[in-house]
């Protein structure tokens, strides 16, 4: 089962030094859990960034509340079967209108050029093409979107 590590015992850059141009999707690596290659849509209307989650169950640890659930491959690929502490939780308007409550964990993300902790929430995205929603609390690291293109930081065959 893949642990996420202490985000913070990671110095990680903030912010880019000069503005990225991304397109409406990319590829976005969660190193913590040892996921690479995710598809990610860019969603400029979504705050916090989501990931595709199933099998979310939350239990305590040495005190303090933590969750685990499992991150969907899919087409032959293993699952990976992750836990980590429990940011918070947040009430979340789904994309069918309904609000919904959702664990929040802390990780770490990398997008392009630039690695850093941020907030993800879990949710089962079955129903969506894109297993990784990037929410704009994540773009405003220096990212700008370009609605006309996609997967402009790469695909799998080139990286």
């Amino acid at each position: 089962m893949a642990q996420a590590q202490n985000p913070k015992n990671k110095r990680l850059q903030k912010k880019l030094k000069e503005p990225c141009e991304i397109g409406w999707c990319e590829l976005i690596d969660l190193p913590a859990f040892g996921v690479t290659n995710l598809h990610a849509k860019v969603d400029t209307g979504a705050a916090t960034s989501s990931l595709h989650a199933t099998r979310i169950k939350s239990f305590k640890k040495d005190g303090r509340d933590f969750v685990q659930f499992t991150i969907p491959m899919g087409s032959g690929v293993a699952d990976y079967h992750c836990e980590a502490p429990v940011y918070g939780q947040r009430r979340i308007k789904s994309s069918n209108g309904v609000m919904q409550t959702r664990y929040v964990i802390e990780t770490v993300m990398k997008l392009g050029p630039l690695e850093w902790v941020g907030h993800m929430t879990l949710a089962n995205r079955q129903s969506m093409i894109f297993p990784v929603l990037i929410g704009r609390r994540a773009l405003k690291r220096g990212f700008l979107v370009n609605s006309a293109k996609r997967w402009m930081l790469g695909r799998h065959e080139e990286r």
